[in-house]
């Protein structure tokens, strides 16, 4: 306390906080208090009055229709009813064609991995505001095309980490030790007791492939095992704990006893494990693929198998999945199905990396998060797809105030018309950015009146660059 900065504040007086409102309360800080933190926190809510956020709705009042598909939480569902939304729940995932038949009808739609949004879904989705997918990966969604027609697409990129992470971790172990063959034998009534080929994980290298949030926590997981982790990625990444970043993919297959795949599908990554890299593995070494289906090149990685040079697999991803629970996963689907399901020490999961009731309760409270905060109020972060915005929020205690969700091309003078429009009115706070072609404002604007808002609305929406136009009150 001897700096000259301390020694010019003077601290002896009490600070009083003056109050306008019944409900605030008068609170004196004294430096000769004997408050203990606890006491200081206790007390922190009665100095203090939290402002709600006013809720915001559609000016046009049409009644919001979701629909949600492939059995997305039930805590999802109901934080959506909560709020006055009406939701259509579907179990299953839904073809392209009934997509198209039931989609005009809706305002959002959640999906998981199976669901496909394609051009033509997207085309035939005349009041679709938002896309939501209950998952990690969005290439089940034409980005581009929603983008264009102002549709913004939210998706879950880290709930569910832990779950996929700890599923490496059991097949790691179930591989070395062979347990899914121990297991079918002793279902056929063979007692079948060895130890040949069967291993611990402590001391083995398990090289990962993409160090993202799954990866990084793999590499933890695996170190309280007493594995040596080695990563590859694109980017220069700083380690957790005692792992190593490898310079080259060739570099992390030829050194590691275990290869782990935590990677996008970009057209980068498609095949990006082939015959050429299962070769430069190591001999009885395994290949964990629980990212994306097209990642790994599935006939040579049977080849690879058996002749030997692999001692097992783990699958969860496939190029082609079946849309629901109970249809066949036969060479119908894929042409080498049967091949792959014959072969010893071959773990295969239906996509189960993030089926966890942890996982979908948290990626169902993420997304429906997201989801209703730009349909209620227009807030876009953390939209895949387009630019991110966001206002704090209009308060309750604010009058005629009119939130005004723009999405338009991004090109020179759309601002300029908008702000014509918006001469009139006292605009309190306005935010633009954007992303490749498209562009997006939101903007507050005070006292205006119930006749003015229709025309308000008819005004920027037919400026030049109009894609989408909304506005909240």
């Amino acid at each position: 306390m001897d700096h000259p900065y301390f020694k010019s504040l003077k601290m002896t007086a009490p600070v009083a906080i003056p109050s306008k409102s019944p409900r605030a309360v008068a609170a004196s800080i004294s430096p000769g208090a004997s408050q203990s933190l606890h006491d200081m926190l206790h007390k922190r809510d009665s100095f203090s009055v939290i402002r709600q956020p006013k809720v915001l709705h559609p000016v046009d009042n049409e009644g919001l229709k979701l629909l949600l598909v492939e059995n997305i939480s039930q805590d999802a569902v109901r934080a959506f009813q909560a709020q006055g939304f009406h939701v259509d729940h579907y179990s299953k995932a839904l073809s392209e064609d009934e997509l198209i038949e039931k989609i005009p009808q809706y305002h959002a739609i959640g999906i998981r991995s199976k669901t496909k949004i394609t051009e033509r879904v997207i085309k035939a989705a005349s009041k679709l505001l938002v896309i939501g997918c209950f998952c990690i990966g969005t290439n089940q969604v034409d980005l581009v095309t929603a983008g264009k027609v102002g549709i913004p697409v939210f998706n879950s990129p880290f709930s569910n980490s832990r779950s996929v992470a700890e599923l490496v971790v059991s097949e790691l172990i179930a591989l070395s030790r062979q347990l899914v063959e121990r297991s079918h034998e002793m279902r056929q009534g063979i007692w079948n007791k060895q130890s040949k080929g069967c291993w611990e994980v402590r001391g083995k290298t398990l090289g990962i492939v993409g160090y993202g949030h799954i990866g990084a926590q793999l590499s933890v997981l695996a170190e309280a095992l007493g594995m040596r982790v080695i990563f590859y990625d694109v980017i220069n990444i700083m380690p957790l704990g005692s792992a190593r970043q490898i310079e080259t993919l060739p570099a992390l297959l030829s050194e590691s006893d275990f290869v782990t795949l935590h990677v996008p599908e970009l057209p980068e990554t498609i095949n990006m494990i082939g015959a050429n890299e299962l070769a430069q593995m190591k001999v009885g070494s395994y290949l964990i693929n629980n990212a994306r289906g097209r990642v790994v090149d599935i006939p040579a990685l049977i080849a690879a198998l058996q002749s030997k040079h692999l001692a097992g697999a783990a699958i969860d991803v496939y190029p082609q999945e079946p849309g629901s629970n109970g249809a066949p996963f036969d060479d119908q689907v894929n042409a080498w199905s049967s091949t792959l399901r014959s072969l010893p020490n071959v773990i295969l999961t239906p996509h189960i990396g993030g089926s966890t009731e942890e996982a979908q309760r948290m990626i169902g409270e993420e997304v429906s998060l997201a989801l209703s905060r730009y349909l209620n109020y227009g807030s876009t972060i953390g939209a895949v797809n387009f630019p991110e915005v966001d206002l704090r929020a209009i308060t309750a205690e604010q009058g005629n105030h009119v939130r005004v969700c723009h999405v338009h091309s991004n090109q020179p003078g759309v601002l300029r018309q908008v702000n014509e429009a918006l001469s009139p009115y006292n605009v309190e706070k306005q935010y633009s950015d954007s992303k490749g072609d498209v562009a997006y404002l939101l903007a507050d604007i005070a006292d205006v009146s119930p006749q003015d808002v229709n025309k308000l609305r008819e005004m920027i929406s037919h400026t030049s660059a109009n894609i989408l136009t909304r506005l909240l009150a």
